[in-house]
């Protein structure tokens, strides 16, 4: 296993609580994140991944506890905000525009304009070269960038999202079911991208169902249930037997 510097975390999420309603979807959380670790989070259906993560990204604001990233509090920043420090998320459906080539969407959200007899356009020749480069960085290879991305395998959109954050500096990265629907070659394609992240300093946080994917590569799991912590172990020191005893609450944890 790589040894990851646990001396300042990168992320920090501190006694954390979230209600909606009558429903208690978080409760005291708190985890620490640091560079160039994979922190997989686990749980059931209703666990508190959703939450916790929407937390984290500013999608909603915890109503207790605080949340730091490079030990400045982030709490009750807007995901515009969040994104723009560098903490992107990838959600399971990407947010990816199907009608659009890969460089508009590698700037989706952030497009880059010129002029053109004083009238704003898109830029799409900068933008399709930039592109380029953010692919190649992570060992990606398309043959036409001009193409909609709806014509792409679900590992190339995958590749393609993933890119987008490591393009805008995202430091920290969180991934939604990065391997789900995914044919075996694929998800073998978006690990190996998940540990080229690694080896750049980026620190993960990697949801998954799969547990076998878990365990490929992740260093740390953090397992919910019904919105409370139920276990966190270093991957080398746990077994999925262990795991799955604490997603169904079976497992006292401190």
């Amino acid at each position: 296993m790589r040894q990851i510097d646990r001396t300042a975390p990168l992320l920090s999420v501190e006694n954390v609580s979230k209600r909606f309603g009558g429903t208690q979807a978080s409760s005291l959380l708190s985890l620490d994140l640091y560079p160039g670790e994979v922190l997989a989070l686990a749980g059931d259906n209703g666990a508190g991944k959703s939450t916790l993560i929407k937390m984290i990204s500013g999608v909603h604001q915890p109503d207790s506890g605080e949340i730091r990233y490079k030990g400045e509090t982030i709490s009750h920043r807007s995901p515009h905000q969040v994104r723009d420090l560098g903490i992107e998320t990838i959600y399971q459906d990407l947010a990816l525009a199907d009608n659009l080539d890969v460089g508009i969407n590698i700037f989706l959200g952030r497009e880059r304009m010129k002029r053109v007899f004083g009238i704003p356009v898109l830029d799409r020749k900068y933008m399709r070269e930039e592109s380029v480069n953010a692919l190649k960085h992570l060992g990606i290879e398309l043959n036409d960038l001009a193409m909609p991305v709806r014509y792409l395998s679900g590992g190339q959109r995958q590749a393609i999202a993933i890119s987008r954050a490591v393009y805008w500096k995202a430091k920290v990265l969180i991934m939604d079911e990065p391997t789900a629907a995914l044919g075996v070659p694929e998800q073998r394609e978006v690990k190996d991208l998940i540990k080229r992240l690694q080896g750049e300093g980026v620190a993960i946080i990697f949801i998954s169902h799969n547990l076998n994917d878990i365990f490929e590569v992740s260093d740390r799991i953090f397992v919910l249930e019904r919105g409370r912590k139920a276990g966190e172990r270093l991957i080398g020191d746990t077994t999925e037997d262990e795991v799955v005893a604490m997603m169904m609450g079976r497992v006292l944890d401190d």
